[in-house]
C-alpha cells in the first residue's frame, strides 16, 4: 500500500490491518458512487473512496422533497435509493476498481438477515481485490422488529454484526456506522466490536424536522430527515470522545474509529483526530466545494506538521493526553 509522504512527513493511517496511505475520505450518500467527484479531481488519491449505502434489491428512495436547508447544515431523506448490490458490483465497483481507488463500500439491509446476503454478493464480485473495508450502516430501521433503527438497540446491532462477519474474509475490516441518537454510544460500541466489527464510524446524521412556515406543515416528503453539516460536528467530537475515552480505559475493545460529522476543513478534521479518530470522512461540504476532500486532506496534513509532528498517527487521540487537571 502506498504511503503519502510529504518532506518526510507520514500521512499514512491504519483501518483494521489495512494502511492507507492518508486518512481522508468521502462520506457514504455526499458523493454517489464515484464518477460525480472524478471530474474535479482523481477519486484514487483519496485515503478511501466511501461508496453510497447499497442494499440488496434496487429502491428508489423517499417521496419528493429530499433535501432541506438548515442554519449551519441540511436534512436529507434520500431513503437509501440505489440500484441494488449487484448492478453495484457490475458497474460502479468495476469502475472504481479500474480507476486505482481504494474502496470502504458502505451496505444496508431491511433485516440482519439481508445485511449479509449483501455483503456474500459483495464478497463474490470480481472487484472485490479494490475492497479495503466493508462498511455496515446499522442506522437505518429494522423492518422485522416494527421499524426499529438497528444501532439504537446493543443486541440487533451485533446481530447484524456476527452475520456480515460470517460472510467475509476474516482479514476484512468490517466498520459498524453508528447512530449519535442514543442514550449510551458506547454500549453500542461494545456490542459491534464483540460481535466482528474492526472499527466504528461516528457519527451518522441525526434524526430531524423541518417545518415550511408558509405552508405550516412538514418540507419533506419523508417528514424526518437526516441532519449533516457543521451543525452536527460538537456532536460528532463528543461521541468520539466517549467512545476513545472508554477504549482508553480498557472499558471496551480498542479498534480504529473513522470520524464524521460537519467537516469542512482541515482543522475541523484535526478536531476529531484529537479527539480520537484514525481517519475522517467529508460530506456534506462537497456539495458546494466538490473537490473539498482533496482540501480537506492537504489542511490537515499541514495542520499536523505545523505544530512538529512527523507522522499523522502521532495526533490521533492525543487530546485525551493533554486534559486541564486542577
Amino acid at each position: 500500500m502506498a504511503t503519502d509522504t510529504i518532506g518526510g512527513f507520514d500521512a499514512s493511517t491504519e483501518l483494521g490491518g489495512i494502511r492507507l496511505p492518508n486518512p481522508v475520505m468521502t462520506a457514504s450518500g455526499c458523493a454517489a458512487n464515484g464518477k460525480e467527484l472524478q471530474r474535479f479531481f482523481d477519486v484514487a488519491q483519496l485515503g478511501a473512496f466511501v461508496t453510497k449505502t447499497v442494499m440488496l434489491e434496487p429502491r428508489s428512495g423517499r417521496g419528493t422533497p429530499r433535501m432541506a436547508e438548515t442554519p449551519s447544515g441540511m436534512l436529507n431523506s434520500i431513503g437509501l435509493q440505489g440500484p441494488g448490490i449487484r448492478a453495484f458490483c457490475e458497474q460502479d465497483l468495476t469502475w472504481l476498481k479500474a480507476r486505482g481507488a481504494r474502496v470502504l463500500v458502505s451496505i444496508a439491509g431491511g433485516t440482519a438477515g439481508e445485511f449479509a446476503d449483501v455483503a456474500a454478493h459483495l464478497r463474490a464480485s470480481d472487484a472485490w481485490d479494490a475492497v479495503v473495508g466493508v462498511e455496515v450502516n446499522i442506522s437505518c430501521p429494522n423492518v422485522a422488529n416494527r421499524g426499529q433503527v438497528f444501532a439504537c438497540d446493543p443486541t440487533t446491532s451485533a446481530k447484524v454484526m456476527t452475520l456480515v462477519r460470517e460472510q467475509l474474509p476474516r482479514d476484512t475490516p468490517i466498520i459498524a456506522k453508528l447512530s449519535p441518537d442514543v442514550t449510551d454510544i458506547v454500549s453500542i460500541a461494545a456490542a459491534v466490536l464483540g460481535a466482528g466489527a474492526t472499527g466504528l464510524t461516528m457519527i451518522n446524521t441525526l434524526l430531524g424536522v423541518v417545518i415550511d412556515t408558509d405552508l405550516l406543515r412538514p418540507q419533506l416528503g419523508g417528514l424526518t430527515g437526516g441532519l449533516s453539516g457543521p451543525a452536527v460536528r460538537a456532536v460528532a467530537v463528543r461521541a468520539v470522545w466517549q467512545v476513545r475515552a472508554a477504549m482508553l480505559a480498557g472499558q471496551i475493545p480498542t479498534a480504529p474509529i473513522i470520524g464524521v460529522g460537519g467537516i469542512a476543513t482541515g482543522r475541523d478534521a484535526l478536531e476529531l483526530v484529537a479527539a480520537g479518530a484514525s481517519a475522517v470522512q467529508v460530506g456534506t461540504v462537497t456539495f458546494h466545494d466538490p473537490s473539498a476532500p482533496l482540501r480537506v486532506r492537504d489542511e490537515l496534513t499541514a495542520l499536523v506538521r505545523a505544530k512538529g509532528f512527523s507522522q499523522f498517527t502521532d495526533v490521533i487521540g492525543i487530546a485525551h493526553e493533554r486534559i486541564a487537571r486542577p
